[in-house]
């Protein structure tokens, strides 16, 4: 990968802004250390502070003490950015913290762009693009597993899957292209079969890779899960229980809830996004239409729908709407629950071992529905061992499958060494694209418009 020196001095705050008993200042680049000399007053300056310690002393905004602080120097290459870091902690509130930036930038500092910090990383080749990305889900995580997974990517957990990869596929074109340099004396240094062996172990690999995006994807955005019913069927009741709190309104008047209600709830680590969706009925109200509109979108990208049938009118009472929304949306994921089992005069004769009879008035069965929700979301994660595998690497992943079948079918056609050569070469190019080895702006603009500023 081609580094790419950078001359300016960036800072931001690494924390959020805010009322908050510490706030943490970040300052990278060539000059970042002679800045803040100029404004630390302590009993040991930056220039003299030894690297990785943290020394105490006052912000100088000339001979105004700004705030007491702490402060850390890292020299370069041996930094998060691979430059030259100080990194300032002072109280945490609005004032003192814009008081120390614009202090900075008024000493030659400039204010960084979001996600400039770890660019700089990437650039100076502290971390690859998939280590990038591993920085954006665990600060985006929604689950403890999703961040502890992503946590071993940074570690570099799939750059050694892809640097395994790649070195396979070198030796391979290696010894293919020493073939093409004794060509003439008829002389093979590759075990075809072996090679073929070799090859279709990495496209098994691959795929497997690959296919795991939509797995990864729960753990890095949360389980999906749509609350859908006819209207007074208590939706919003059992929305309710499943969170232990009021949050949606409740009412005996059809068509209350008009707009979709979205919250998280956290079980065994896994994050499971509930939304309450609109009742579904005929109706001539252009609000409460465009809700059920909202509805049936959801219904198309949600992981799993709860259907709440009102058991009370029968086990059976919301099957026309599942068989209204199939025909509509097309084969969805559901599990029917049994709502207002508090209401039945006497047991039903013909509930099945699947029908989970609940009461959100009275809390019975919401622990069992908890529990289902909790298999159904550990499923959907099964094969994500330390990886997040996102649509852009899935992308490659699959195109790299493509020249890797197409090295197969070239030796089954009995193709030469030269041409088998080419579409290794374009493997290890989409290799290079997985990792940034081989960048493009467009693309690197896209993994850092996920980060804040200050990361």
């Amino acid at each position: 990968m081609t580094t790419l020196p950078t001359s300016d001095t960036i800072c931001a705050r690494a924390t959020p802004p805010g009322i908050a008993g510490l706030a943490v200042i970040r300052l990278s680049g060539p000059d970042a250390i002679a800045i803040a000399d100029r404004h630390i007053n302590g009993r040991v300056s930056p220039n003299e502070a030894m690297a990785r310690t943290v020394h105490q002393g006052w912000w100088m905004d000339g001979d105004v003490r700004i705030d007491e602080i702490t402060y850390v120097v890292f020299t370069a290459p041996k930094s998060y950015t691979g430059e030259h870091v100080v990194e300032v902690s002072c109280h945490g509130g609005y004032f003192v913290t814009e008081q120390i930036l614009t202090s900075l930038i008024g000493d030659g500092a400039r204010l960084a762009e979001p996600g400039e910090f770890t660019k700089r990383a990437f650039m100076n080749g502290k971390m690859d693009l998939t280590q990038v990305e591993a920085v954006a889900d665990i600060l985006h995580a929604e689950s403890r597993v999703g961040a502890r997974t992503a946590a071993k990517q940074l570690a570099g957990g799939f750059t050694r899957r892809l640097t395994e990869t790649r070195e396979k596929l070198i030796g391979v074109l290696g010894l293919l292209e020493l073939e093409l340099d004794f060509s003439e004396e008829d002389v093979e240094f590759v075990d075809r079969t072996h090679l073929r062996n070799s090859v279709q172990e990495i496209i098994n690999a691959s795929i497997n890779l690959a296919g795991t995006a939509s797995s990864a994807e729960v753990l890095r955005s949360g389980f999906t899960c749509a609350v859908v019913g006819f209207p007074n069927a208590g939706k919003s009741s059992l929305f309710n229980a499943l969170l232990s709190r009021e949050r949606a309104i409740v009412s005996d008047v059809e068509g209350t809830t008009r707009d979709y209600i979205e919250e998280t709830i956290h079980l065994h680590g896994f994050s499971v996004r509930l939304i309450d969706t609109a009742g579904l009925r005929t109706s001539s109200d252009a609000i409460e239409v465009q809700g059920m509109v909202l509805t049936r979108s959801i219904i198309e990208q949600a992981n799993l729908v709860v259907i709440v049938n009102d058991v009370s009118q029968g086990l059976h009472a919301s099957a026309s709407l599942v068989d209204e929304l199939t025909r509509q949306v097309g084969p969805f994921d559901a599990v029917v629950v049994q709502n207002k089992s508090d209401l039945l005069q006497s047991e039903l004769s013909d509930v099945g071992t699947n029908d989970l009879l609940v009461s959100a008035k009275t809390g019975s069965g919401i622990d069992e529905l908890r529990d289902l929700l909790y298999d159904r979301v550990k499923v959907s994660a099964e094969g994500i061992s330390d990886v997040l595998v996102n649509a852009r690497q899935a992308q490659l992943l699959q195109q790299l499958v493509v020249c890797l079948r197409s090295v197969i079918t070239g030796m089954d056609e009995g193709l030469s060494s030269d041409y088998l050569a080419v579409d290794l070469r374009a493997a290890l190019r989409i290799l290079g694209d997985v990792t940034g080895e081989v960048w493009d702006p467009d693309v690197l603009e896209h993994v850092f418009s996920r980060f804040c500023i200050g990361k």
